[in-house]
């Protein structure tokens, strides 16, 4: 019998709004990814992401800043839950500690509770996000082709890299670690602000995508994923574009002093969405990187019209050819501290070679 797993999404929010989601799933936990495995070991382990035992109607108690909250999960097995600390936050931290436990449920016989304690329990202990009060800005970025090579605009490639590749092997845009960690830390280096990832990836590649960040170097911030709905909406464009918009009014809506600045890239509906989200939000974006990843030119016509769109709202949107021009560009609007720079190049440098 396989065991229980928790699976939590790092939650986020703002003093008084919380968003706080995961899943719950029957099934034996993946083994962590090495360098080099062989392709079997990878498509074994992505099969087994989307061969998933979902777990509904279950009742996860979520314990965090002292409180206690409850939801269920649906039919899906996730479950999520919008909460109100209502204290008074420490001012200088930005990730606090929330545990999830399953109620009147026990692990299989054979199968121990956190750090081999021996207990039946199924409890996962995880981390949730929110912005200090000093954080100058957020940064809202995409993931496939921003920061991860997918392919995107090629499905044969896309199911290649997705299936038999792993963390250790999937690679990065050169430079986009060092560039990351310049936005988070800013123009001063004692700040932090807030990163957060969206996607209309599953949520069946979280663990791997969490991976991928740590071992790249990647600040870590929530990633906001999709469900994975095997219908005639799930490869459409409106389907893509309808999520990566509701997350990203969900992310302005728990910040709404916070000004924000947005990555993306050409292959897809980025410059689209952000087009519409620096029309909705005056005075909330600084500024808008989009990585140009499409060969055609009707497409850089296309993001170039958009530009003019975002320049009408006083919006800087770059089409850029890559990290560095997005850095520099960043340092000289003061988003990043110049210092960095040199860093960002060399880490493009290293990711290249």
């Amino acid at each position: 019998m396989k065991p229980y797993q928790i699976i939590y999404f790092r939650g986020f929010g703002s003093p008084h709004a919380v968003w706080i989601t995961g899943r719950v799933l029957k099934q034996n936990e993946l083994a962590s990814p090495v360098d080099r495995a062989p392709f079997w070991e990878n498509l074994s382990a992505t099969v087994s992401r989307f061969l998933t035992s979902e777990v509904g109607g279950i009742t996860v108690r979520i314990e965090t800043f002292g409180q206690v909250f409850r939801t269920v999960t649906d039919k899906d097995g996730f479950f999520s839950i919008t909460i109100d600390p209502n204290i008074d936050l420490p001012a200088s931290r930005a990730w606090f500690p929330v545990r999830y436990v399953l109620e009147g449920v026990e692990q299989p016989e054979g199968f121990d509770g956190p750090s081999g304690s021996g207990t039946r329990e199924v409890v996962k202990d995880g981390q949730l996000m929110i912005a200090p009060a000093y954080s100058q800005f957020g940064v809202i970025s995409d993931i496939d082709d921003t920061v991860l090579v997918t392919g995107a605009t090629n499905i044969w490639q896309t199911l290649k890299l997705t299936f038999l590749e792993n963390a250790f092997t999937r690679l990065p845009f050169a430079g986009v670690s060092a560039f990351y960690r310049a936005l988070q830390s800013g123009a001063v280096t004692t700040l932090f602000n807030p990163i957060y990832f969206v996607s209309s990836s599953p949520w069946n590649i979280y663990d791997l995508l969490i991976d991928f960040f740590r071992i790249q170097g990647i600040p870590k911030g929530p990633l906001l994923l999709r469900n994975l709905e095997l219908n005639a909406d799930l490869l459409s464009s409106q389907s893509h574009h309808t999520h990566k918009r509701t997350m990203i009014d969900k992310i302005l809506a728990v910040n709404p002093d916070l000004p924000f600045v947005l990555l993306g890239d050409s292959g897809q509906q980025d410059p689209e969405i952000y087009a519409d989200v620096i029309q909705a939000n005056p005075g909330r974006i600084k500024a808008t990187y989009i990585r140009d990843v499409s060969p055609e030119d009707r497409r850089d016509e296309d993001v170039r019209k958009l530009i003019q769109v975002a320049a009408t709202y006083s919006v800087p949107m770059l089409l850029v050819p890559d990290t560095v021009a997005a850095a520099e560009h960043a340092a000289s609007i003061g988003l990043i501290d110049p210092d960095t720079l040199p860093e960002i190049r060399a880490d493009r440098q290293a990711d290249k070679s």
